[in-house]
């Protein structure tokens, strides 16, 4: 007997030992870094268990986690033996009478009684119904009707046959609207009853008794174990769809200031299924959902073969087609919100912003607090807010346009971890257009233009009667000569640089060389050549652009 008790003693410990028990407890979104596709969610939750191994669940997450991406932290005197994700579908409550008013309930057994005569009166209808419309088609079926049997032998037979059609078929279908009529009298009250019924079924909720969600509860199951009672914290994080951020960037000048003022905004959105509210906010510019293999070369063959040739240079022409539509069009996939006015004088947001530098993103770390719905809608972000040193300069290429612009050059663009994205710029306060800044491409210095200025003309002229054509040998000469008028009508002295160009060719046969070019600078392998000309106000200066072709006089070279 005693080694009976001793058995049943350690298999209720064992037992005691081997149960689980679950605990449901509330969590709050501490921090969120926003990537551009996707964002990581940091959530805290606090807990409180006892001896033993707990599964403490923690509901509410988002619908687009990404289950391979969840981490867990866990402090506290526990050992965490597991996490995941898991979605729970609550089995919704029986509804019963008990605990309702009398009057409810009796209305409610009223309610089904009539309900079922209800339906047995529609049936009925419908039985009737079924019966006539047999009734009908054997009619319409019959060989007298149809002109079949002995009745093609009588007219008097095919006269009583047709009068009886017609005077039966008028019956039945006479009492078939009156059926479907009332068949329709009976569904509508039926609908109303059935409202009622439901009605009368939720009296408890209707006076304030909770009711569970129906719907799937996207949850997150952490097991500890507990030697003793435990209190500690969980650190959960895991990557979200659904999320991301666009940038926008302002550029704002004066010319007398000789800076440039450059604002750089975050467009966020999420609509992962839970608010954001009172986060501390990362924006990286990182893309979890990017490639992250090394690519490996493979043995390249070649042979000839003119059609291969061609569809592999139709692959590579694709290819970089789409790459520079990544960077040329990037409005296809992005919304640009408007710009916003900063005042100079007040405090910026970007003050509370500090960049840590990763070794393949940056991310910025906002230290206020933002909420964001889970409705798609944009929010602008103040990322940085910075002026950068800027030489301006007045540029013309009359050979395509006779206006000066007004170019900003800026440097060291590379150090404000800048990602490619449209700009709206801004001189002496009027809305200029925009440009795109892509700083995957851009060189050291990136020119910004500013737009035309009206006070300074330059106007470029092709000199016919300086034009000749001759015969040399067997090579044809032709000699075309250009002037380019500069004017400053301004009030104060400015450098002008004047773009042109010559001609270049990659065949021998043909020659081009410059006769004059007032001292500009040309670039042998392109043909452009740049004018620096100082022009002080009221005065003007004229440049002058001449060259020479020489080519197969057999050969058609169009006149340029």
């Amino acid at each position: 007997m005693k080694l009976i008790l001793t058995l049943l003693a350690v298999f209720v410990v064992a037992t005691g030992l081997t149960a689980q028990t679950e605990k449901i407890v509330p969590s709050t979104i501490s921090k969120v870094t926003v990537y551009s596709q996707g964002a990581q969610v940091f959530e805290t939750s606090n807990y409180s268990i006892g001896k033993g191994i707990t599964k403490v669940i923690i509901e509410g997450v988002s619908p687009t986690i990404d289950a391979n991406s969840l981490q867990v932290k866990a402090t506290g005197a526990v050992i965490l033996l597991d996490s995941k994700y898991s979605i729970y579908y609550p089995k919704p409550e029986e509804v019963t009478l008990e605990g309702l008013p009398l009057k409810v309930r009796n209305s409610i057994k009223a309610l089904e009684d009539s309900i079922e005569v209800v339906n047995y009166g529609i049936r009925t209808i419908q039985d009737e119904m079924d019966l006539l419309n047999s009734t009908r088609s054997i009619l319409a079926n019959n060989g007298a009707i149809r002109g079949q049997g002995k009745v093609n032998d009588s007219i008097q037979l095919l006269k009583e046959a047709i009068e009886y059609y017609n005077t039966k078929m008028s019956e039945i279908n006479l009492r078939l609207q009156k059926l479907n009529r009332s068949k329709s009298d009976q569904a509508k009250i039926l609908t109303k009853m059935n409202e009622r019924l439901i009605a009368l079924l939720n009296h408890q909720s209707s006076l304030g008794g909770d009711q569970k969600p129906l719907g799937p509860v996207h949850r997150i199951t952490v097991t500890l174990s507990a030697e003793d009672l435990a209190k500690g914290r969980l650190d959960i994080s895991y990557l979200v769809s659904q999320a991301g951020w666009i940038p926008i960037y302002d550029l704002r000048s004066e010319l007398g200031a000789g800076s440039i003022n450059l604002s750089y905004k975050a467009q966020v959105f999420q609509n992962t299924g839970v608010d954001w509210n009172d986060v501390r906010l990362n924006i990286s510019t990182n893309n979890p959902y990017q490639n992250k293999t090394k690519p490996t070369l493979h043995p390249w063959y070649i042979d000839y073969n003119y059609y291969a040739q061609q569809k592999q240079t139709e692959s590579l022409r694709r290819d970089e087609d789409k790459s520079r539509m990544l960077y040329d069009a990037p409005g296809s996939q992005m919304a640009y919100g408007g710009a916003i006015e900063l005042d100079m004088d007040a405090g910026y947001s970007d003050q509370f912003v500090q960049v840590i530098e990763h070794m393949i993103s940056a991310e910025f770390q906002i230290d206020l607090p933002y909420s964001i719905k889970s409705n798609n809608e944009q929010h602008i972000v103040l990322v940085k807010n910075v002026d950068l040193k800027a030489d301006f300069n007045y540029y013309a290429v009359p050979k395509y346009d006779n206006g000066v612009y007004l170019v900003a050059q800026l440097s060291k663009l590379d150090e404000l971890q800048l990602v490619p994205a449209k700009a709206n710029i801004f001189f002496d306060g009027s809305y200029v257009g925009e440009t795109f800044l892509d700083p995957t491409t851009m060189e050291d210095t990136l020119q910004l233009s500013l737009g035309k200025d009206p006070n300074i003309m330059v106007k470029r002229t092709l000199q016919k009667k300086e034009y000749k054509e001759k015969i040399v040998g067997t090579k044809l000469e032709r000699i075309y000569a250009y002037t380019i008028q500069t004017k400053n009508m301004k009030s104060t002295n400015i450098d002008l640089i004047v773009q042109d160009q010559i001609p270049v060719t990659q065949n021998a046969d043909i020659e081009i060389t410059v006769l004059e070019a007032s001292k500009g600078t040309v670039e042998p392998l392109t043909g452009k050549i740049e004018w620096r000309i100082p022009l002080k106000a009221g005065t003007e200066k004229e440049i002058i652009l001449k060259y020479k072709i020489l080519s197969d006089k057999d050969k058609n070279l169009p006149i340029l």
